[in-house]
């Protein structure tokens, strides 16, 4: 679960250089935002508990970091008692050890979980960061929805704010969000037929070009999807109330079931705000054949561009034939703490930030 590669504020400046965060001064600017923060994950943690829902702390270290093509991983190795070597990862989300949990019979579940992700740094991205990551047994994903605008009322509460802003774009967080598919997205905001273009590459690459979208010769469907989500849509997104962007094509939801009515799309739905992308939600594919499938043909496309795939996670595909039906959604928890904080940053409100500067990125 991960945000698109295009998104304004990845390709925009990387956090300037600062003092130390430890220096009086720059800490006692930050120490609001962070107290903040702190009385946030607080509330949100009575919110789940008071919902019936067990928090949980899964490993960091897995046999597999995750296998969508654009997310990279830190890898590591570990040594047993007899000396030998092992390779593993850091994850980068808590995703197939949550669902894990789910197999063995958990209901309701949330987790606040440092996660790790390389190439990502800006505003809106540390490489080292808090997944506010939470599973439904049994529910529809819809329910996921309400979840979602429910965590954005607790979060102006507890920042004390009656809108939320980021870069001149306010939203009201009281607001019930706007429900809005990939297809009307795409028709209103970048006037294309996403429906008419789900098959055609070429068709989709002169209808971008068309709008003034940048498409080299190379770029497959995903990159031009995600390109004009970025530079056309995504700004448009969560201004003046949240918006949940949902219904996503197939191929842009790695481990979303197909929607019932039509499975061209998938059940899997992003939720902004002031055109920040804060989650990321499924309902969850529970078929170990398909997801293979899916798995590997995202590990060719990623050693196809990167030169690396990743391990597949055999006990995790087992797991997903004792999966209920079921539904997870991922938060960024650092952005949302910086929207209750009213911070310009991720960096703003993290306690203690990336230590290696953007060139170890």
């Amino acid at each position: 679960m991960g945000p698109a590669i295009f998104d304004e504020d990845r390709l925009a400046d990387s956090p300037s250089p600062a003092p130390p965060f430890w220096a009086g001064p720059h800490h006692a600017a930050r120490r609001p935002g962070l107290v903040i923060r702190a009385r946030l994950k607080a509330a949100l943690r009575g919110w789940f508990e008071a919902r019936g829902f067990l928090e949980v702390e899964t490993g960091i270290v897995q046999v597999s970091p995750g296998n969508e093509t654009h997310l990279h991983a830190f890898a590591t190795e570990w040594t047993d008692a007899a000396g030998a070597r092992g390779r593993a990862f850091l994850h980068t989300s808590p995703e197939f050890a949550m669902k894990k949990l789910l197999a063995a019979g958990e209901a309701r579940i949330h987790q606040f979980a440092p996660c790790f992700r390389a190439r990502e740094a800006s505003r809106l991205h540390a490489p080292e960061f808090t997944m506010l990551e939470w599973y439904r047994a049994g529910t529809d994903y819809t329910a996921l929805m309400a979840d979602s605008a429910a965590l954005l009322r607790v979060a102006a509460e507890i920042g004390g704010r009656a809108r939320f802003s980021h870069r001149g774009r306010e939203c009201d967080p009281q607001a019930g969000p706007e429900r809005l598919s990939l297809v009307e997205a795409f028709r209103r905001h970048a006037g294309l037929d996403l429906e008419a273009c789900l098959d055609d590459r070429a068709a989709f690459a002169g209808a971008a070009g068309g709008i003034g979208i940048r498409v080299a010769a190379d770029d497959t469907w995903s990159d031009i999807f995600s390109r004009i989500l970025a530079e056309r849509i995504e700004p448009h997104l969560g201004i003046g109330r949240p918006t949940i962007l949902d219904r996503y094509p197939l191929c842009e939801a790695a481990l979303a079931r197909p929607c019932a009515d039509d499975p061209r799309f998938a059940e899997r739905f992003e939720l902004y705000v002031c055109g920040v992308e804060l989650a990321n939600a499924f309902g969850e594919l529970t078929d170990p054949i398909e997801q293979r499938r899916r798995f590997e043909a995202d590990m060719a496309e990623k050693a196809r561009i990167y030169g690396e795939r990743y391990p597949i996670d055999e006990d995790f595909l087992a797991a997903l034939a004792h999966l209920p039906a079921c539904s997870g959604i991922a938060l960024g928890f650092d952005r949302l703490a910086m929207l209750a904080a009213g911070a310009s940053s991720v960096h703003d409100v993290i306690f203690t930030p990336w230590p290696f500067g953007e060139a170890a990125v």
